[in-house]
């Protein structure tokens, strides 16, 4: 996902007036001001258990779920932080990362307090394992987050930073009435949510990257508190829905790094997702209670880039690294650089209407 952002206080490259956005003042548990949570089950005895991810959090009176942001307040489920944003930033789309979705364009990106795993590792950790009461939100509502985002030329709106799955009902209500102004929609995620809230999600968006941490279940409890196989539904459920996906995995040393483990990984993104689909090798740094790791050597990323191609896949690329190669897009079938990046920036796209034009042979990707 999305790294070294800063918290809302920043607003980076937005042009904002008074009239989108006010500082809240509102206390967090005011429930004339919050937002009832769906995808909650009442159990006896006032408890409530939230099905929005597979956690399933059975919450007491008082309590709130692992996300941090979904309250049980007198038997009913609340979300803390609808309309709260903590980040908003107009990004490049090659950040999220996409690279085989509108290059060169700009996206709206925003987020809430939260998130539903608590990986060690985490890049965003100041925002994503905060409370809500502990950060500075803003008051923005969908329709003001779809304005802002027309008002400062995005092609897009992103949800990302932390974990979209937790600001679930504000990210569904966001991304319905963009695409009902022209607006493309993105989800940045851990892809750890339930397949119906999913699915419903999944008719209002155009594209996602999904952090497929690892490749092994041990991985995920150690590093995450979460599971593997969630997050391969997830990514299937998004082929199944036809949003465009493209998957990152950030390798880490010691941890998910394994020659055999890239492999397999490799390996089920060709058979359940397609070859076709571009798969971003992220550098690691030490942030969080991971400190103690160095940061991913270029040589590791460059070995698992090679894997990755040799398995079969045909756009597979190095995020946090430069590199001569590792950021471009190839032909896969004549290898010619068709597309040349530098960071998050296009140097030159030389496709014609989605084609090689050294070729002819059709890469994959939504274009225009």
């Amino acid at each position: 996902m999305d790294r070294r952002i800063f918290p809302a206080l920043i607003f980076l490259a937005l042009t904002l007036t008074p009239a989108f956005f006010y500082l809240s003042g509102r206390s967090p548990d005011d429930v004339s001001l919050l937002r009832k949570a769906e995808y909650a089950e009442p159990l006896s005895g006032g408890k409530v258990r939230c099905e929005l991810c597979p956690h399933r959090c059975t919450l007491s009176d008082g309590q709130t779920g692992v996300c941090r942001v979904r309250r049980n307040i007198k038997g009913t489920l609340y979300s803390l932080v609808y309309g709260r944003p903590v980040a908003l930033n107009n990004d490049p789309v090659e950040k999220k990362p996409l690279f085989h979705f509108h290059p060169a364009t700009k996206t709206l990106s925003i987020a809430t307090a939260g998130c539903n795993m608590n990986c060690n590792f985490c890049q965003n950790w100041e925002i994503s394992q905060a409370a809500p009461d502990s950060v500075t939100p803003y008051d923005l509502s969908p329709a003001q987050v779809v304005a802002l985002a027309k008002k400062n030329g995005s092609d897009s709106i992103s949800f990302t930073y932390t974990e979209p799955a937790v600001f679930f009902e504000y990210m569904r209500d966001i991304a319905k009435l963009a695409r009902e102004q022209g607006l493309r929609t993105i989800l940045v995620s851990c892809g750890y949510l339930n397949e119906k809230p999913l699915r419903e999600l999944a008719k209002h968006l155009d594209a996602a990257n999904i952090d497929l941490k690892g490749f092994t279940d041990e991985f995920y409890r150690t590093y995450t508190t979460a599971r593997l196989q969630p997050v391969l539904d997830t990514l299937k459920v998004l082929k199944q829905e036809r949003v465009h996906i493209e998957v990152t995995n950030l390798v880490i040393p010691g941890a998910n790094d394994t020659e055999n483990e890239i492999r397999e990984l490799a390996r089920w993104v060709k058979k359940d997702l397609g070859a076709d689909t571009p798969l971003h090798f992220s550098r690691f740094f030490p942030k969080y209670k991971l400190t103690a790791r160095p940061p991913t050597p270029p040589v590791t990323l460059e070995k698992a880039r090679a894997i990755a191609l040799k398995e079969g896949l045909r756009f597979v690329y190095i995020g946090n690294l430069a590199t001569d190669a590792g950021e471009d897009t190839f032909c896969p079938k004549c290898g010619k650089r068709i597309i040349d990046r530098s960071g998050y920036f296009i140097g030159s796209n030389l496709l014609k209407e989605g084609c090689c034009p050294f070729c002819g042979e059709t890469i994959s990707g939504r274009w225009r």
